[in-house]
């Protein structure tokens, strides 16, 4: 069976070359790392939006991995702000952000010792991680609205397929009709190969008994498979699969850290290669790997990937604590994470020390 995500890699494989000519034409407008293939959607597509009502996202607040296997790299922001991020994003202001700043850290110094604790801060992401999870459920009553409009509460794969094929500019009466009467459909390869693989989620979607019905909860784990262990497994399972090249389904360091073919035709291009290559590094010796064997099991990944895991919420405040710890003392004190804010916010605050005490 096709694979959609062996689809996402050859958008992964445009995108590097995308991004290398921006580096000829542009070079500050380039991120640091191989761009994944959300970077690829046209927002402005009249068709964008309802795509994105209907499609699995690429990327999912508060998971450590995107879909296609790229570290998520706004990840600390994500279970540090919650549902606050938007406003960090909207709202550049630096003295405004420093004050919203300055209340996130009183509410997660839980005790008020004017200082956060690796426990503070692991409760502190399991509630935020938890806005994220709430957000996916109120997005997906309207995407479940969107394909299932007669409101009977379930709705079929084959109307979902209909209106995914709409959204993608096919004639909406034409394609339920072919699908009504079992008619070849005569779509491009990529859509096929794309309906193929949203057909293998979907039943993966579909509870014991099967009864190829999605209900309202079943379709949120077809859009968000975090919310559900055996589509968080299913997952991980494609994830391993696609970058598993000897196909023992576990990932070694070389195959975690692999570079997409393709030629390198400025220092720049490979500085971008490089830290894609020593960020994936350090993450998988540091982090995903357990137990330091120098290999990833599909267990030690999907532990790794879990957003409700408390155990992975503890050493995320341990590693978000060590990076602003500067008097190394386990803690953090409201100096040491305005001085960090672009860290923990993305935004970086001017000034920061100016009148703390007295604002604190």
């Amino acid at each position: 069976m096709a694979n959609y995500w062996r689809t996402a890699w050859r958008r992964h494989l445009l995108a590097v070359s995308m991004a290398l000519f921006c580096l000829l034409h542009n070079p500050m407008d380039v991120h640091a790392r191989p761009a994944n293939m959300s970077s690829l959607k046209d927002k402005n597509s009249p068709t964008s939006k309802e795509e994105n009502e209907i499609l699995p996202p690429d990327h999912l607040n508060g998971m450590k991995l995107e879909m296609d296997g790229h570290i998520n790299k706004g990840f600390h922001q994500e279970v540090f702000l919650g549902k606050e991020m938007e406003e960090f994003e909207e709202d550049s202001e630096p003295r405004r952000n420093r004050n919203k700043l300055i209340d996130i850290f009183r509410k997660v110094d839980f005790n008020k010792d004017k200082s956060v604790s690796a426990k503070e801060m692991q409760r502190w992401i399991v509630e935020k991680t938890e806005e994220h999870f709430q957000e996916a459920v109120r997005e997906n009553k309207m995407s479940f609205h969107a394909v299932d409009p007669d409101g009977d509460g379930h709705v079929t794969w084959n109307e979902y397929r209909v209106k995914f094929l709409a959204s993608k500019g096919f004639n909406k009466k034409e394609m339920a009709d072919k699908i009504k009467n079992s008619e070849e459909l005569k779509v491009d390869e990529e859509t096929q190969e794309v309906l193929e693989s949203l057909k293998d989620r979907w039943f993966q979607a579909d509870n014991p008994p099967a009864d190829q019905l999605l209900n309202e909860e079943e379709f949120l784990s077809f859009l968000h498979p975090e919310h559900s262990k055996g589509m968080l497994k299913y997952m991980v399972k494609e994830i391993v699969r696609d970058l598993d090249q000897d196909s023992d389904k576990k990932l070694t360091l070389s195959e975690f850290i692999s570079l997409p073919m393709g030629t390198v035709e400025n220092q720049q291009a490979q500085d971008i290669d490089d830290d894609w290559v020593r960020e994936r590094k350090k993450e998988f010796e540091e982090v995903i790997d357990g137990n330091h064997d120098g290999i990833v099991t599909m267990e030690e990944l999907q532990e790794y990937m879990d957003p409700m895991n408390e155990y992975n919420a503890l050493n995320e405040a341990k590693q978000m604590i060590a990076v602003a710890d500067e008097n190394q003392n386990h803690n953090l004190e409201l100096e040491e994470i305005l001085k960090y804010s672009e860290y923990f916010t993305g935004s970086k605050l001017m000034d920061y020390a100016r009148n703390v005490h007295e604002e604190f």
